[in-house]
């Protein structure tokens, strides 16, 4: 079995002292580190999907390396709308940390793809991004594989929020329903737990390790939710299971008044 844990949107800052939303983004992602590791004792890999950081520069990239350092744990990660790709590739290409785009782990392959569409919070996927998801998924036709990416491929109800999923999401949706070896994707970007199917292939979503947005909302707003993380087991014989898990508290200095970042 290979046990992993997402965790996702982290908008980490490049200074110890800065926020966001009032949330001390880099003591929250510790904090769900922490709990991870405490609760769960051990994990095969760490599967970070997007928005790593809130001001992409290769000070906040750092930061988290550092708290990663502690768990010497393999880490997988992908772009976000905030995270700037090329910052990211070089600093985040360290030691078993990892932005590289196709894995097999045991008996599974994981797909990370960048949804980031540069200058904009809406999410696609590009021709080429899409040719090398057919080209993978052809080439490894019968290992199971989880599917990552940013933004989230099918509705969460909250109207506003639905405006920046992939908007070639019925491409990329083709796509996998034609290969039955892909067994779920999973997704952050929503700041919320989201549990779907699309012809029997689960789409998950996954609460950030900062703060919530209210589900079905149609206008921005934060939930009084603390902040969460996923974990998936991955059996040898492709099936799965999977539970998000949340902290007791919600982060401190979490500010819901304040309307948007």
């Amino acid at each position: 079995m290979l046990k992993i844990l997402q965790i996702t949107d982290m908008h980490i800052l490049p200074e110890a002292d800065e926020t966001l939303m009032g949330v001390n983004t880099d003591e929250s992602f510790a904090a769900v580190l922490n709990q991870a590791f405490r609760q769960h004792q051990h994990f095969d890999l760490i599967l970070l999907t997007g928005d790593l950081a809130q001001t992409p520069t290769p000070k906040s990239y750092q930061r988290i390396i550092n708290r990663l350092k502690a768990y010497n744990t393999a880490c997988l990660c992908l772009p976000g709308n905030h995270d700037d790709t090329e910052v990211m590739d070089k600093v985040m290409n360290n030691g078993n940390i990892s932005s590289a785009k196709a894995h097999k782990i045991e008996n599974w392959q994981i797909i990370c793809l960048n949804s980031q569409i540069p200058g904009s919070a809406d999410g696609a996927l590009s021709p080429a991004e899409l040719e090398f998801l057919t080209r993978q998924l052809e080439k490894h036709s019968t290992t199971p594989t989880l599917i990552a990416v940013h933004h989230n491929c099918l509705p969460t109800e909250c109207s506003w929020l639905d405006t920046m999923m992939i908007k070639n999401s019925e491409e990329f949706l083709h796509i996998i329903r034609q290969h039955s070896q892909v067994k779920l994707v999973s997704t952050g970007h929503i700041h919320q737990e989201m549990k779907r199917k699309y012809h029997n292939i689960p789409i998950l979503g996954t609460p950030a390790s900062c703060f919530q947005f209210k589900q079905e909302s149609s206008q921005f707003a934060i939930d009084n939710k603390p902040p969460g993380y996923r974990v998936l087991n991955l059996e040898n014989d492709g099936s799965f299971s999977t539970q998000v898990y949340w902290l007791d508290e919600i982060a401190a200095g979490l500010n819901p008044a304040l309307q948007g970042y």
